[in-house]
């Protein structure tokens, strides 16, 4: 329908003419005269309002059929041999080879002869159109009365219809059976082909046989989804770009790398967008978008990820843009992006388990021997380092984790968007590789990275510094499993440095309980809290009975100050202090010197009036001593003869032994058996004690025959009356390992204590479950108890089903008898 069609204001003609008789053939002579030079645009002398006359009677004199017929008819005549005969004549030979695929035309005369095709097919199609309106205007009451009466299509409708079968669907030659239609397809996809080799097209052309086609139908419902555009063209190039595309999949694959490969994609569909939109119709865009993102991404992503060049080369040289590429494509296709996020999980548990196998390595490294620690300036750098070459090693694998967390986590914000999905997944496949059956220490490790820091990682460290490495550790403690069996080792490690003095500050200790507490409930800092509780009462207890003593009378300037700690035996990890084989309740009593028995007896005394039905158990091999010590007087450079005086700070039951030579003479000795006798001090801590008094180089206080470095049973010790030390204040360190990574015997008796504690938790959820369900299920108990616990540990099946049978033994539950599956009831 062209513009202005319907503008003309023609008056019906007075009804006078009604009972005139009408020659139709008289009639139809002058009608179609004019009609021809309406076709041959020499319109210009005509009389609309006469032909429209003419028409209205004919119409009126019930001849309107007849008028249709020739009207359609003139129609037909006039595109069958004039206007086809002109279409015809734009059939050049450049332009029929190439549609017939003979090739030997360059690419300018293809594009020169479809161009010159298009031009003439869309000049027919617009006379045509321009012709019709008039036609239309003028046959005007034809249409309103007969065809609406007989229920035929309008004049305007049936001439379009022509057009299509004329025209459209006409044999291009009398040998050659291809349509126009099928001609005019090959042209627009071949010019199609052409933009996409880099050439340029005439796009408004295009457009325009574009709209000649949607006008069209394929029918006479005139249906949208009939329109010749979609039932001729857009199938046909859909189908030949969904294979220029596996094509061009299959040449990029082969020949690029996938960041240009996505890069490519990306343009890809862009440019398809940008042509539907100026060359073709918008409705195409959904469907040929598909049809590029089903070729080059769908069909394609699998090849694209796993390439040499693909994810794990990304990832490995921060290649950021391009994972945001293949992250953007990926999405197009798959809203779980299962491809990309399936790469990225294989290449973080591929990079932790480098890091994992990194840390067995090292703790497998043969360290060289412990050396005893001495005061500060004793301590040499090489002692230090094989002293602690599992600590460190521990201590970088909790680095080397948190990196690669960072990294992760800086490809997450940046190239996927911070999707929500692949966080998931980046969660998961990081809890995978920490807790990997091959590799149990990360609990440990985490704890050991969290007490290195709170000794000496967050000195000179600013607030946000410090809540920054607080923040890492509870960071990593979300990804273990585990949880029960990193609080045992938490409790250990705090549980020394509060009793050593070791911590840097309480407050940041406060600090990471708080975030605990957040992050794992109330039940899984009670224990924790409790230990800080402990150490305030304590010292209320040593301030209230130094103030207790000062009452008693006269201050005893040889009377020993005494400075307690009282620790509640459920909450903390004691037997982590002890020498490792010796339990808490085996560990004999040690004999204290008669001075010290007289102290412990009247603090005993002290508390017990304040603390009726508490019973003291006093842990001599956690405690240190400040002893002041006087050697014999010694030649000095003048000639004078000074006694030597020293400040020594030595474990509990180093005092205890060095108290024994008090009353020695010089020249006498007392073997390892007597000192073991007479101090009833476990063999394995005696040893150790001695160790660090007679065989550390700076700290030898006693000496050792035969001086060597092992402490045997048969070894005598002598006062060292010439020892001369370079400080007035001497630290002497017991020879221990320190917070260091457990050996394969201590860690299965750490597991051995936590799969004990594991039975107990166990039980109480069952019960607790039981008790509230009264009967249940087998399978349904086992999963409901997994769910409890899952924020503590994940228990295996096989204990829980131990656990529930030693309920059963106590009468907690029984089993129902008759039931369809095995369930159990609960006992009151």
């Amino acid at each position: 329908m062209i513009a202005g069609r319907g503008r003309q204001r023609i008056r019906p003609p007075r009804r006078s003419v009604a009972g005139d008789d009408v020659d139709f053939e008289q009639t139809w002579t002058k009608i179609s005269a004019a009609f021809t030079e309406i076709h041959t645009k020499n319109a210009s002398r005509l009389s609309y309002e006469e032909l429209y006359r003419l028409a209205y009677r004919v119409v009126l004199k019930k001849k309107g059929d007849e008028l249709y017929k020739r009207v359609r008819q003139f129609e037909h005549n006039w595109l069958s041999t004039e206007v086809r005969s002109a279409i015809q004549a734009l059939f050049s030979p450049n332009l029929l080879a190439n549609t017939q695929g003979l090739g030997g035309t360059t690419a300018n005369e293809r594009r020169v002869a479809g161009e010159r095709f298009l031009k003439g097919l869309k000049q027919a199609w617009t006379d045509h159109q321009v012709c019709m309106s008039m036609l239309a205007d003028v046959l005007m009451y034809m249409d309103r009365v007969y065809c609406q009466d007989v229920r035929r299509l309008s004049i305007y409708t049936t001439a379009m219809l022509l057009f299509r079968d004329d025209i459209l669907n006409s044999n291009t030659s009398e040998i050659d059976s291809r349509v126009v239609l099928a001609l005019l397809n090959t042209v627009i996809l071949d010019q199609i082909q052409m933009e996409r080799d880099g050439d340029v097209i005439d796009k408004h052309l295009i457009k325009s046989c574009v709209y000649m086609l949607e006008s069209l139908y394929d029918d006479e419902m005139e249906s949208e989804d009939q329109r010749l555009y979609n039932v001729s063209f857009e199938h046909e190039f859909l189908a030949t770009s969904s294979e220029f595309y596996r094509h061009e999949s299959e040449f990029l694959l082969r020949d690029s790398d996938a960041g240009a490969y996505c890069k490519h994609a990306s343009r890809r569909i862009y440019e398809e967008d940008e042509r539907c939109r100026s060359t073709l119709a918008e409705s195409t865009m959904p469907k040929i978008r598909k049809v590029v993102e089903d070729e080059l991404i769908k069909n394609r992503i699998h090849e694209l990820v796993e390439m040499e060049s693909g994810v794990r080369f990304m990832i490995d040289n921060d290649r950021l843009d391009e994972l945001n590429l293949i992250y953007d494509l990926n999405a197009r296709v798959d809203d779980r992006k299962t491809e990309l996020t399936r790469a990225i999980q294989k290449r973080i548990v591929d990079m932790g388990t480098d890091i994992n196998n990194a840390a067995i390595a090292a703790s497998q490294a043969t360290p060289a021997a412990p050396a005893p620690e001495a005061g500060d300036k004793a301590k040499g750098p090489n002692q230090e380092k094989s002293l602690n070459q599992q600590t460190v090693a521990a201590i970088k694998w909790v680095e080397d984790v948190l990196q690669l967390k960072d990294k992760f986590d800086h490809i997450w914000k940046d190239s996927f968007q911070s999707d929500h999905s692949l966080q998931t997944a980046v969660t998961r496949s990081f809890a995978d590789f920490i807790n990997s059956p091959t590799f149990p220490r990360s609990s440990e490790y985490i704890s050991l990275f969290i007490d290195e820091n709170m000794k000496k990682g967050i000195k000179g460290k600013t607030e946000m510094e410090v809540d920054a490495v607080l923040d890492k550790a509870i960071i990593l403690l979300r990804y273990v499993q585990d949880k029960d069996l990193f609080e045992r080792y938490y409790k250990k490690h705090l549980c020394r440095r509060l009793l050593m003095n070791k911590s840097v500050s309480n407050e940041v200790e406060k600090q990471m309980i708080s975030k605990m507490k957040i992050e794992l409930g109330n039940n899984f800092t009670l224990k924790l809290e409790a230990m800080f509780k402990d150490m305030t009462i304590s010292e209320e207890l040593t301030s209230g009975f130094k103030k207790h003593v000062e009452g008693l009378g006269d201050k005893d300037p040889k009377r020993i100050e005494l400075g307690i700690n009282v620790l509640t035996s459920m909450t903390w990890p004691l037997e982590s202090m002890g020498s490792g084989d010796d339990d808490e309740n085996k560990r004999p009593k040690c004999n204290f010197p008669m001075a010290l028995d007289r102290i412990k007896r009247g603090f005993e005394k002290y508390y017990n009036e304040k603390h009726s039905g508490r019973q003291l158990t006093w842990l001599a091999n956690m405690g240190s001593a400040d002893i002041k010590a006087v050697f014999p007087k010694v030649a000095q450079k003048d000639g004078s003869f000074k006694e030597r005086r020293h400040d020594l700070n030595v474990s509990t039951y180093g005092m205890i032994i060095l108290l024994l030579f008090n009353e020695l003479p010089a020249d006498q000795y007392m073997t390892f058996e007597e000192i073991h006798a007479q101090t009833n001090i476990p063999r394995n801590d005696l040893m150790r004690n001695l160790q660090s008094l007679a065989v550390a180089p700076k700290t030898r206080i006693l000496i050792k025959e035969p001086m060597t470095k092992d402490v045997k049973s048969t070894d005598k010790f002598y006062f060292n009356e010439g020892f001369n030390g370079k400080f007035v204040k001497i630290r002497v360190g017991v020879v221990s390992t320190g917070n260091k990574v457990e050996s394969d015997r201590e860690r299965r008796e750490t597991e051995k204590k936590n799969d004990d504690s594991r039975g107990f938790c166990i039980e109480a959820a069952v019960v607790r479950i039981m008790k509230q369900r009264k009967e249940l299920a087998h399978q349904q108990l086992v999963l409901e108890t997994l769910n409890q616990l899952a924020a503590q540990f994940k228990p295996e099946v096989t204990m829980i089903k131990k656990r529930i049978e030693s309920l059963i033994e106590r009468e907690y539950l029984e089993r129902i008898e008759g039931a369809r599956v095995d369930s159990y009831r609960y006992l009151a």
